[in-house]
């Protein structure tokens, strides 16, 4: 065994553990966030969605939802600020609606730390050098994240994505979750509606595409 495939290894092994280990300490905000949502914005609690995992194969993702739904003649990427729901708003600036991830973390989808999962229907825009940051699971947290966040163009996000897959290291991991907790803490670069001019491809729906460019 090579020291990357046993890199790996270790890292699924930090994942399952860490992923536990957090969903126990965190119950009680999960716990108080689930039902704050309930009471707030009704069912559905969570928010679901397919997104490409590793090598491309396809997972649903779970968050908390934070975004009523489009009404006749919304277009989501012209008015996520009026669906934005108030509890949202404070869900996306402080991170929380990303808690359940650590689910799709514990099943094997994503990871701790990896390129964030971006939708399906970009696959088809992407060139075979980016397509390699499938090469790794997607992350709760990632290089692009801790390197812009929402700031970062579309096509740049994705060099550090491929950067990340090309370089990874346990190390680098532990860097990038020591950098993660600081922007969470100060919430740096936590944008909470779309962009457009950031140049993501326009697929015409999804509620949680403007989260999405928070990495």
């Amino acid at each position: 065994m090579n020291r990357r495939a046993l890199g790996t290894g270790v890292k699924r092994g930090v994942d399952v553990v860490g992923a536990a280990l957090e969903l126990v300490i965190l119950s009680p905000i999960l716990a108080w966030t689930a039902v704050g949502a309930l009471l707030t914005q009704g069912r559905p609690i969570l928010f679901r969605q397919v997104r490409p995992g590793l090598h491309g194969k396809l997972f649903t993702i779970c968050k908390f939802r934070t975004m009523r739904p489009s009404r006749p003649g919304e277009v989501w990427y012209l008015n996520d600020d009026k669906r934005l729901t108030r509890l949202g708003r404070f869900l996306r600036t402080s991170s929380l609606d990303e808690l359940p991830e650590l689910w799709n973390v514990l099943r094997g989808d994503m990871s701790l730390v990896g390129p964030r999962p971006l939708l399906p229907e970009y696959l088809e825009t992407y060139t075979a050098e980016e397509r390699r940051r499938h090469g790794m699971r997607p992350g709760v947290t990632g290089w692009a994240v801790v390197n812009g966040r929402n700031s970062l163009l579309f096509k740049d996000r994705l060099v550090f994505d491929i950067w990340y897959v090309e370089h990874w290291s346990l190390w680098l991991d532990a860097q990038i979750i020591a950098r993660t907790i600081l922007q969470v803490l100060r919430r740096q670069n936590a944008s909470i509606t779309s962009d457009p001019s950031l140049g993501f491809p326009l697929p015409g729906r999804d509620e949680d595409r403007p989260k999405e460019q928070d990495g």
